[in-house]
This record gives C-alpha cells, sequence and structure tokens, in this order.
C-alpha cells in the first residue's frame, strides 16, 4: 500500500498536492525519490532551501517541480506549464488516488 495519497488536483493552476508520510528537512531526500521511484520518474536537478525542496523532474517527458516544506510537512508537484501539463497531472492524480 502506498504512503501517498491525493489531497487535492488544481489543473486550472497546475498543481497536484499530495498527503505525504510525515517527514522533517533532512530527510525528504528518502521520501521524494520513493514517490519519483513510485511514478517511474526522474530527477533532473534538485534544490534545498532553508525551509523548501524543489526538485525538477521528468515525467514521460512532462517536467514538473517537486516541491516540499517540511514545517507543514506539504508535498506538491507543479508544472512549468499549467495547459501544456494537464493530462500528465490528471494521470497522476489517479494513479495516487488508486493507491500507486
Amino acid at each position: 500500500m502506498s504512503s501517498f495519497f491525493l489531497r487535492h488536483l488544481d489543473l486550472e493552476n497546475g498543481r497536484l498536492s499530495l498527503v505525504a508520510p510525515c517527514f522533517d528537512h533532512d530527510d525528504f531526500a528518502v521520501i521524494g525519490q520513493k514517490f519519483v521511484d513510485l511514478i517511474d520518474a526522474s530527477v533532473i536537478e534538485k534544490q534545498q532551501d532553508a525551509d523548501l525542496h524543489s526538485w525538477l523532474i521528468d515525467f514521460e517527458g512532462c517536467q514538473l517541480m517537486l516541491r516540499a516544506e517540511h514545517y507543514s510537512e506539504s508535498m506538491w508537484l507543479e508544472s512549468l506549464s499549467a495547459t501544456e501539463s494537464q493530462p500528465e497531472l490528471q494521470f497522476l492524480a489517479n494513479l495516487v488516488a488508486k493507491g500507486i
């Protein structure tokens, strides 16, 4: 059974919010990589700020930002182009909802 659940899909703004396992700033890399592996994506670039992780990932040719904020334990995907990535975000939302 998956540790990730669908919180909200906002196709208009290109954002897919997730419920993720509890994490803190130092252990997000494990949680983030687990999610990336589950959706069969690849990490292109990682950035770590004081309270935010931002990973550029590739999912089937679609580039998305995987973001995580440790204070609120929030994790979400953002599209780089909301209109162009709607099918991929919808697919991922369905996949997460079914328990990837």
